[in-house]
């Protein structure tokens, strides 16, 4: 098997094919956001009503994820991967058919649950082809695709929208998806669990957790919870810039929609790409050092990434606002690399799909959730830039969370884990 080497290439070419799927999960529910202004003049939406929609795919993604990560841990990663891939570009090509916010509510939802099951399976199969040596490496390179597909996303959304109509996007953007699955279908190979860790697939078989197990190997060990809760923050902070942004340039600053969408994900995303190779590369270096040398580099990057946040929503010069997206998404990239990989230091092989699941129910229904419509309920009151500097609080909260995590869970860990 092309896992059991560990110098293959095909371990690299895994991440590679991944890296396009999940540039269509990000670049199709990204491009909503930039249509807002369409879709607020054609259908009469309120800002509730936008942050709803943003809302909605986030609630139905975060209640899904726990069992897509337990049907993950149970089925060949390849199948979950690839039927996700087609079930969220087939609902993302019928949102085209919305007629009014009740139709465009339910698609938002429905595609939420096509794309759970995506990052559950796709972490657990690199996880697989790289061991603790590159699995930072690796997952922050697949991490890159989630920027570039939100540049695509938010960008093409809105430069289609303007020209021929917000529902050519949706159509265009699910058609390649179902294209791209089928050219995976025969070059994706599915890796034994936990072949990087000599975890035969047989001992899977019969040390899988169930559900109310894993809820208390979860509950048992406090660093994961920790690792949680702060990818909620992380996420609501992440969640507010990306769906709040494109609209907030389009009326402050009188932007074009393809403009306003590509401004509001460019700047940040490239450098979020940029962050997430640096922040992998610097977690597998301090990990040799420091069993909490992952979270080390999480907790710098939450919270120099703060300051950057709050003035997101309060300069009123747009090459401030570049300024702040750019230092914003450096250090959002240097977490993100490490989200899934951090986690997989203190739970077993058996338990990946499962807990990275949990990880996406816990960050996407608290965080992802909640963040669209909070925004849009609070920016009636204070204004739209107000509520996105608000957002620098939760950012706080996340980097106290890991210091407390690495100052005084980290040294309980077993001899094993570190």
């Amino acid at each position: 098997m092309p896992a059991d080497n560990p110098g293959s290439r095909y371990k690299w070419h895994v991440v590679g094919m991944l890296w396009w799927t999940a540039f269509f999960n990000y670049a199709d529910r990204q491009a909503i956001f930039s249509v807002f202004p369409l879709l607020e003049k054609e259908m009469g939406l309120t800002t509730l009503q936008l942050g709803l929609l943003g809302s909605s795919f986030a609630w139905v993604y975060g209640l899904g994820a726990p069992f897509a990560g337990a049907i993950v841990d149970r089925v060949r990663r390849k199948a979950a991967i690839l039927g996700g891939l087609h079930a969220w570009s087939v609902i993302c090509m019928a949102t085209a058919l919305s007629k009014n916010f009740r139709h465009l509510l339910f698609f938002r939802g429905a595609e939420g649950l096509g794309e759970t099951f995506y990052f559950p399976a796709s972490v657990s199969l690199i996880s697989d082809y790289h061991g603790k040596a590159t699995r930072s490496r690796a997952l922050g390179l697949h991490q890159t695709s989630v920027y570039v597909g939100t540049i695509a996303g938010g960008f093409f959304a809105g430069l289609i929208g303007q020209n021929y109509g917000w529902r050519w996007s949706f159509i265009v953007f699910g058609g390649m998806g179902i294209v791209l699955g089928f050219v995976l279908n025969n070059l994706l190979i599915e890796p034994e669990r936990g072949a990087s860790e000599e975890f035969s697939e047989s001992a899977a078989k019969e040390e899988r957790l169930p559900i109310l197990a894993l809820i208390k190997l979860l509950r048992t060990t406090p660093l994961a919870l920790i690792l949680m809760g702060a990818f909620l923050c992380s996420n609501f902070v992440a969640v507010v810039l990306l769906s709040w942004m494109p609209k907030f340039l389009y009326d402050r600053f009188h932007l074009s929609l393809a403009m306003a969408g590509l401004t509001a994900t460019v700047f940040a995303q490239v450098a979020s790409m940029a962050g997430s190779v640096l922040g992998g590369w610097m977690a597998d270096k301090l990990r040799e050092r420091t069993p909490g040398g992952r979270m080390i580099v999480q907790a710098v990057g939450v919270l120099c990434g703060a300051p950057f946040v709050y003035l997101c929503g309060q300069t009123q010069s747009v090459t401030w606002l570049i300024v702040a997206l750019i230092s914003w998404g450096l250090f959002k990239g240097m977490y993100d690399a490490n989200i899934f990989a951090s986690v997989f230091d203190v739970v077993p092989p058996k338990a990946r799909g499962s807990a990275a699941g949990f990880m996406n129910m816990i960050g996407w229904l608290g965080g992802g959730g909640s963040a669209p419509i909070v925004v849009g309920w609070v920016s009636q009151s204070t204004g739209l830039g107000a509520a996105i500097s608000l957002a620098a609080i939760v950012y706080l909260a996340a980097g106290a969370l890991l210091i407390v995590g690495v100052v005084r869970f980290v040294p309980r860990l077993p001899v094993s884990s570190r």
